[in-house]
This record gives C-alpha cells, sequence and structure tokens, in this order.
C-alpha cells in the first residue's frame, strides 16, 4: 500500500480528530468545573449529558448520511448537487430535532420515576431543560460540518468548534461560579454556557457558508435549488440507519448510566468521569473513520474499489495506533486521573478499576468505527442497524445487569459489558463490509 494512502487520510483525518478533540477538552473541562462545584452537581451532570448524548449522537450520525451524498457529487464536480443537497438536509435536520425535543421532553416529565438519587432532582430538572432547547442548534451546525467534511474541508469545522468550546469554557467561568458581576448559577450555568457556543457556532458556520469565496460554487446550488422529496428520502435512507447504529451504542452506554445510579452519587460520578475519559479514544476513532468514510465514498463514486479497500485498510491501522497511544498512559496514571476531577477520594478509586475495562474494550471501538464508517462511505448501510442491536442490545445490555447485579460486580461488571458489545458490533461490521467489497 502506498504511503500517500495514509498521509491523504491523515491530512482529511487530523483536522477531524482535532476538532473533535476540542470537544473531549470542552467535556474535561465541563466535568472538572462542574465537580469542582460541588454540592452534587456532578452526579446530576452525569445522569443529564449521558441522556442526551443519546440524542447527540444519534443526531450526528443521522447527519452522517450526508457526507457520502456530497462526497460522490464532490467527486464528479457537480457543485450544484453539493449546495441542492445541503439545502435539503437542513430542512431534514431541523425536522429531526423537532422529533427528538418532543420525545426529550416526554422522557423529563417521568425523570422522578428512572430510579435516579432524590437529592439530585432539583439540579437535573432545569439542566436538563436548558440542553434540551439546545439540540436544534446542534443538528443545524452537524448538516453544515458533514457538508464542509464531505468537500474536504475539514479545517473551517475544526476552527469552528474549537472557538465554540473555548467560548463555552469561557462561560462556564462566568456563570457557574458567578465571576467578573454575574450571577453564580452552577450546573445550569454550564447548561446556559452550553446553549449560548451552540447557537454561536451555527451562526458562525452560517455567515462563511454566505460570505466566503470557497464555498460560492455550492451557495449557488444552495440559493436556485428547491426542497424536494427525492433528496430528503435519499438523505433519510442514508442517515436513518447510521443514526439509530450510532444511538443504539450510545443508548448501551447511557441506560447503563441508569443502572449506575442504582448503585448511589459515588458509581454515577465515577462513571462520568471515565466517560468523560472514555471519550478521548472514541472521537479520535471516530475523527480518522469520518475520514475512511469521505475517502471510500470518493473512490467509491468513481468506481475505484482498489481505492475503497487501501483506504479502509490503511485506516484501520491508523486507529490501532491511537488505541494504544490513548491506553498506555491511562493505564500507568490510572490510580491519579479521578483526582483531576474530584477531591473524592472513593470516586477516585472506582475510576481506577474502570480503567481496566476501558483498556479491554479498545480494539473492539477501534473496529466497530471504522468498519461502521467504511460501510457508510460505501453507501452499505442496510444492515448496520440490525448488526447494532445484536450488538448493544441483546449483547451489551443483559450483560451489563448481569455482571453487575446478578454477579454483584457492580459498577466494574456494567464497565465489563462494553467490550463484550463492542467487539460483537466490530466483528459484524468488519464481515459485512468483506461481502460487500467482493
Amino acid at each position: 500500500m502506498r504511503l500517500n494512502v495514509y498521509r491523504d487520510l491523515l491530512k482529511l483525518g487530523l483536522p477531524i480528530m482535532i476538532g473533535q478533540l476540542g470537544v473531549i477538552i470542552l467535556s474535561f473541562a465541563d466535568t472538572m468545573m462542574v465537580g469542582r462545584y460541588g454540592g452534587g452537581a456532578l452526579g446530576a451532570a452525569s445522569f443529564v449529558n449521558n441522556m442526551f448524548n443519546l440524542v447527540i449522537v444519534f443526531s450526528t450520525g443521522f447527519s452522517y448520511g450526508l457526507t457520502p451524498i456530497i462526497s460522490n457529487h464532490f467527486g464528479r464536480g457537480d457543485a450544484s448537487g453539493v449546495g441542492r443537497m445541503l439545502r435539503n438536509s437542513l430542512v431534514v435536520n431541523a425536522l429531526a430535532a423537532l422529533a427528538l425535543m418532543l420525545i426529550m421532553f416526554v422522557l423529563y416529565l417521568f425523570v422522578d420515576r428512572l430510579g435516579q438519587p432524590v437529592e439530585l432532582l432539583p439540579l437535573i430538572r432545569p439542566y436538563y431543560l436548558v440542553l434540551l432547547v439546545s439540540l436544534l442548534f446542534v443538528l443545524l451546525f452537524n448538516a453544515f460540518k458533514q457538508f464542509s467534511d464531505g468537500i474536504t474541508d475539514t479545517l473551517t469545522p475544526m476552527y469552528i468548534l474549537l472557538g465554540g468550546n473555548l467560548l463555552n469554557i469561557f462561560g462556564n467561568w462566568l456563570l457557574i461560579y458567578g465571576n467578573l458581576g454575574f450571577p453564580e448559577m452552577g450546573l445550569l450555568g454550564a447548561g446556559i454556557s452550553t446553549l449560548v457556543s451552540r447557537i454561536a457556532m451555527l451562526l458562525v458556520f452560517v455567515l462563511l457558508f454566505m460570505s466566503a469565496r470557497r464555498y460560492r460554487p455550492y451557495k449557488e446550488g444552495f440559493m436556485s435549488s428547491r426542497i424536494n422529496t427525492e433528496d430528503s428520502r435519499a438523505l433519510y435512507k442514508m442517515g436513518m440507519p447510521v443514526g439509530l447504529q450510532m444511538g443504539m451504542e450510545t443508548a448501551s452506554f447511557s441506560l447503563s448510566t441508569i443502572m449506575v445510579g442504582w448503585l448511589g452519587t459515588m458509581a454515577l460520578e465515577a462513571h462520568q468521569v471515565m466517560i468523560t475519559v472514555g471519550q478521548l479514544g472514541f472521537m479520535m476513532y471516530y475523527g480518522m473513520a469520518a475520514a475512511v468514510a469521505v475517502k471510500a465514498g470518493y473512490h467509491h463514486g468513481r468506481g475505484e474499489l482498489q481505492g475503497v479497500s487501501d483506504n479502509v485498510s490503511a485506516g484501520f491501522r491508523i486507529i490501532l495506533v491511537m488505541a494504544a497511544m490513548v491506553c498506555i498512559p491511562l493505564f500507568i496514571f490510572r490510580s491519579q486521573i479521578g483526582f483531576l476531577f474530584t477531591d473524592n477520594a472513593g470516586v477516585a478509586a472506582l475510576v481506577a478499576q474502570l480503567v481496566i475495562p476501558f483498556v479491554v474494550y479498545q480494539f473492539g471501538d477501534g473496529m466497530q468505527c471504522n468498519y461502521s464508517n467504511a460501510l457508510r462511505g460505501i453507501s452499505d448501510v442496510k444492515k448496520v442497524t440490525r448488526y447494532a442491536f445484536i450488538a448493544y442490545f441483546l449483547v451489551s445490555l443483559p450483560a451489563a445487569y448481569i455482571m453487575g447485579f446478578i454477579f454483584n460486580w457492580g459498577l466494574v461488571g456494567i464497565w465489563f459489558s462494553f467490550p463484550l458489545g463492542l467487539t460483537t458490533a466490530g466483528l459484524l461490521f468488519y464481515s459485512r463490509y468483506r461481502r460487500s467489497i467482493r
């Protein structure tokens, strides 16, 4: 395999990864700042963030349906088609956002029946509502980001994400603790800061799209086209299976959080810390895997199956190297990680135990990221939902309950279910990919 395959993948994927790492930095900062505030804020944030992570990951996956379609138009030099698909994607994503907001509001009405510590409910409710409002802006931003990635302009969304994250962190400092004359709002302040940053990132992308010279060919197609059912249906057929696949994966973590809540506030806090740390690997892998999807879509649109195969294989090798880079320092410093987020020695000790199952599931996580995105790139997403259901609902969630509560392994037992689900998913996606490119 030629070295330029690795070079081109890294050139495309590194900005996506850096933007994703910016999200991780924000998540680290959020968790640290909320954890230092105390008063149960970290436990409440753990519950709400994990509930919304499910929706946000689903919506991100749904928007990913745009990327291979854009890549195919881009590979054929069809700038007008690119703009037309972006316009339809914005409408489809807005409708999806409204549906998701309604579902999450219904869940909010029953939040006191999910078995969470009763003392956290006054913190959970207002924070939940603010994040609910922000969902619309997340989905609209996703549409612009996937458009930009699809035309291989991965630097622009990277800069916007990093800028938005810095704004969010500064807003946290103002509103959580009440600095510079702002009111001290605790966890609710963190939610308001998140909402403001998400609105700002969308507005910046809209302004750039309407004014930047490099987007002019696509803007013409965007402005001259109309919303039509054919394009909307194509986006739905591509995006829904990917969204469900990613949503089911996140659901195995989010629904496990409900089980973790049965173990008490300390377990919730340790779970939140390790979920935050664990996102480091996932976001890196998915950043590179997103580049795999773009390159696979480009070559697939041109009928170059060898180009598809070369990029998918190179992407998996790069992800394995990343997995080693993540796991080695985390394992060495596992006893110190928890103290970055909290002064509670009990929570830090639980975090150290969770590093072991985290290391175990990195191979499966990298594998499922790479090959699910390879399938997305070649527009073979019909069966990914079925495979995700098997891996995460028939394997991972039952295993979490069995190991956590029947075997009485507690929080560590719940976490050892994740390697089972992720590796199962990776093997199923790999098998489907091999059949698809023959």
